[in-house]
């Protein structure tokens, strides 16, 4: 019966990885597909960004979505079987979070280890699966300015004076959404964490004579653990040439609710602040790397309060739109699997009420009733993060390295729980 529907119309607020992201699994799920325009603030979608770690249900959803692919195709990411832990001052490892799996091949059905990519390169990925799919269109350089519904749909108007029109809205524009403080939840308004992250490349050293790279204490990804903060210290292409450095920490005041590129002064405050932060490290790698690292950036965190407001009668909020919290290992994987799940609900409502008139308000309901607990519990997860690496004094370095090791091996099944996890076949709330 769905093959006799007209294809709805929807918009998208957002060209970042949820919004593109979100436009795939509908294209994918959706019969007959949807009219998708995406609107995106900025003159072109942002390839800037840190280092991610695409987890094994993330990559499981891009190969889903035709995304992984476009991105093993230009060989972007290195391969991450396991993030090791140690500690800043002596250098040793304490611990490791692994991808393995029980047979070395990785987690889940089909297996998947883990990828640490760049935000950039994920999005390029991304973008070329887009690009393959004529009917999502994305316009860049649009700043809503009005969010007008009704029960006929969802009308924006843009600073630049043209409209668009749609059945539904999705808003995927992130912490400070446009959709959310417009129109969904007003009142609802970020809030600083208190951290940031600092981050930058450093090129590796190569020995001339020998030909070979200079040794690093990690295989793939090292997070070390200091008094002051946690700096990763990560590859993140397949030549391993280079060396992600992100330093999370606690800063208790930001000028700017922004991610912004240091420049002159700036930076250099940003690297004698790294530097004094992270002083005493065991490795001098770790010195090496940031008094190297280039195209400075800080990213200061923002997050939403738990629950909240997350859709209207014809708008939805996907990601950090609705749900914005610290970065706690998952996150990437939790935005795709956010628009997969939406697209599951919005097709099974195509498919079985939108012809007998039900409103698409149920696709919603749905969509809140599988994710929520799921959110709530990502959310006080990231809870813990903020904690981590807030300053602390020598003995509470000592013992915070007791527990890490602990923990990990105690919530070492619970988090392959979630990495085995395929939110394409799951059941629904409805």
């Amino acid at each position: 019966m769905s093959a006799h529907l007209e294809p709805l119309e929807i918009l998208i607020l957002g060209a970042g990885i949820a919004g593109l992201t979100t436009a795939l699994s509908l294209t994918k799920f959706t019969s007959p597909p949807p009219n998708i325009t995406i609107f995106e603030l900025r003159p072109e979608p942002a390839t800037i960004g840190g280092a991610v770690n695409l987890t094994p249900n993330a990559l499981r959803l891009l190969s889903h979505l035709g995304a992984l692919d476009e991105i093993n195709a230009k060989q972007y990411g290195a391969e991450c079987l396991a993030v090791e832990v140690f500690d800043l001052y002596t250098n040793k490892k304490i611990a490791e979070s692994s991808f393995r799996g029980p047979e070395g091949k990785g987690l889940g059905t089909p297996p998947f280890t883990a990828l640490r990519i760049t935000r950039g390169e994920a999005l390029k990925g991304v973008l070329e699966a887009v690009g393959k799919c004529p009917n999502i269109q994305i316009e860049c350089g649009k700043k809503t300015t009005t969010i007008n519904e009704d029960d006929e749909g969802v009308t924006l108007s843009f600073e630049d004076g043209s409209k668009a029109h749609g059945a539904i809205l999705i808003g995927c524009d992130g912490i400070h959404s446009v959709a959310r403080l417009k129109h969904v939840e007003p009142a609802r308004k970020s809030q600083y964490s208190g951290i940031c992250n600092a981050f930058g490349f450093s090129a590796r050293r190569l020995d001339k004579t020998t030909g070979l790279y200079e040794p690093t204490h990690f295989e793939v990804s090292g997070m070390n653990f200091g008094r002051r903060g946690m700096l990763l210290t990560s590859f993140h292409n397949d030549a391993r040439d280079s060396i992600y450095v992100g330093a999370l920490m606690q800063v208790p005041e930001i000028e700017s609710r922004d991610g912004w590129k240091a420049a002159g002064q700036d930076a250099v405050k940003i690297r004698e602040d790294m530097l004094e932060r992270y002083s005493g490290a065991a490795n001098p790698l770790i010195q090496r790397v940031i008094e190297h690292a280039e195209d400075l950036f800080l990213w200061p965190v923002f997050t939403l309060s738990k629950g909240g407001k997350w859709s209207t009668d014809r708008t939805m909020l996907i990601g950090d739109s609705a749900h914005a919290m610290p970065p706690q290992g998952e996150s990437t994987g939790i935005v795709f699997e956010d628009g997969v799940l939406f697209a599951r609900c919005l097709a099974k409502w195509m498919e079985t009420r939108r012809q007998d008139g039900v409103p698409v308000k149920e696709a919603f309901e749905a969509y809140e009733k599988s994710r929520r607990a799921r959110i709530d519990t990502a959310f006080d997860e990231s809870q813990s993060v903020v904690k981590t690496v807030q300053d602390t004094p020598w003995w509470g370095h000592m013992i915070k390295m007791n527990i890490v090791p602990w923990y990990l091996w105690w919530t070492r099944r619970y988090r392959e729980q979630h990495f085995v996890e395929d939110v394409t076949s799951c059941e629904l709330g409805y």
